[in-house]
């Protein structure tokens, strides 16, 4: 094992139940004797189904972990105890991965906007691997880290994203200025990156952003440089039942690699999958501390309820499944919901036109696919504190961990005292082969 995860850092769970079964046990045991609003619970085991079902899909991709997808312990350490790299957008997050151990090979500082004192910092710590795609940024590391190496960052943008931003890369007709602006300044460029975003959906998008890239390696070549890693970035879907399209978009990937990038060309491809990892992990729950019946008159007043949650507002995406702990009688109505967020933020709307029942006061709402870009600072949440997380995992998942590292699984005598009867429900399906360190069976 690498040490980075310990028994000791996650509850053990038998097998038969799922996360959102073993929340509803904790809000049971701990909302008597504790007042936090809010918990988190983290199916560790759900990560290391993702991690070996992305093993097989995509073979001769390496996985750089977006640290700002999920920043939290549990997740850092146990992406780390699978081999993982980080892909770090700052020196918050790379003091972090480096604070446990983790090899400054593994990490990858692909912010497109770089901080100069972050570049420094990069560099006093040994990170080399960066992005570029512009003449500014290039110029910033230049100057700040003369032993970078650097990817040059393409445009992507062949689907619309489910999450809109600022598009970052460089377009294939400026990628020869670029490379010979990095020429004149003595940088190493090793390769080529890009992003799809989130949600990305189209495995087209994924074959011609890789035939793009390999007019781009062309081009850094004829220059004289050692061109040898491709990035393909994210924009894997993360929800269990999105799981078809990943596949789908792996069967183009590959496709893609065989005919522009073929085994045995000497290039290393790596990929940056967030969401992918993370988002059915995570399961979250939030009491009800406020309530309130629109008045007769105001439009669609009828049947209509407010209810404010716990320091929620700052965590909730609004397209989540949303349902109460509290099983509804069939005699009881539901009525048309609104759910906010404390008062006192600009952004409180987490989401409106919910079907539920009438909820009281002390009630929970249970949220899924929580485990992306929730997990944030306690200013983002007004100086409330975090929300608790527990992590659970499975033996057979844990076994898993310990086979993949060549550790023999533990002896069946020494199981019984570690395990709850609880479980975040592991997936026996298929045989899944990752050589060559070992070949589990029965794990998704």
């Amino acid at each position: 094992m690498n040490g980075y995860l310990g028994e000791s850092d996650f509850t053990m769970v038998e097998e038969g139940f799922t996360a959102r079964d073993l929340l509803e046990n904790l809000l049971v045991e701990l909302c008597q004797t504790s007042d936090q609003g809010t918990y988190f619970m983290a199916d560790l085991g759900d990560i290391v189904k993702k991690h070996l079902r992305f093993l097989k899909a995509l073979p001769r991709v390496t996985t750089y972990f977006p640290v700002k997808c999920n920043s939290s312990g549990g997740v850092v350490r146990l992406l780390a105890e699978l081999g993982a790299g980080f892909a770090c957008a700052s020196k918050a997050e790379i003091a972090q991965v480096r604070s446990i151990g983790v090899p400054a090979d593994k990490i990858f500082y692909c912010n497109p906007c770089k901080q100069v004192a972050h570049i420094k910092y990069a560099a006093s710590h040994g990170v080399q691997l960066m992005t570029f795609d512009n003449e500014v940024e290039l110029s910033k590391v230049a100057r700040s880290h003369p032993h970078a190496r650097m990817l040059l960052g393409i445009a992507a943008d062949f689907s619309p994203s489910a999450c809109p931003s600022v598009k970052f890369g460089a377009t294939l007709t400026y990628c020869r200025h670029l490379l010979e602006k990095a020429k004149e300044q003595a940088v190493e460029v090793v390769g080529i990156s890009f992003h799809l975003g989130s949600h990305c959906l189209d495995p087209q998008a994924f074959s011609q952003s890789v035939a793009e890239a390999q007019l781009a390696f062309e081009m850094g070549t004829e220059l004289g440089y050692q061109m040898h890693i491709l990035d393909i970035g994210g924009g894997f879907p993360g929800p269990e039942d999105t799981r078809a399209r990943f596949e789908e978009i792996a069967a183009a990937i590959n496709s893609a690699l065989d005919l522009y990038f073929p085994e045995g060309c000497g290039v290393e491809v790596v990929a940056r999958p967030g969401r992918y990892y993370v988002t059915s992990a995570f399961t979250f729950a939030a009491s009800v501390t406020a309530k309130e019946e629109v008045p007769p008159g105001q439009p669609g007043s009828e049947g209509r309820w407010d209810a404010q949650l716990y320091d929620a507002n700052a965590l909730l995406p609004c397209d989540r499944s949303i349902s109460p702990v509290q099983k509804p009688c069939p005699d009881h109505p539901s009525y048309s919901s609104s759910l906010r967020g404390p008062p006192g933020h600009a952004e409180d709307r987490i989401a409106d036109g919910l079907e539920l029942p009438e909820l009281q006061v002390g009630d929970w709402l249970i949220f899924e696919d929580m485990g992306a870009y929730t997990i944030t600072t306690s200013s983002l949440l007004g100086g409330c504190p975090q929300p608790q997380i527990t992590y659970a995992m499975s033996r057979v998942a844990w076994e898993a961990v310990q086979l993949f590292q060549g550790k023999p699984p533990q002896a069946e005598e020494d199981r019984e005292s570690l395990c709850t009867p609880l479980s975040c429900g592991w997936e026996i399906a298929e045989t899944l082969c990752v050589p060559p360190v070992f070949t589990p069976t029965g794990i998704i």
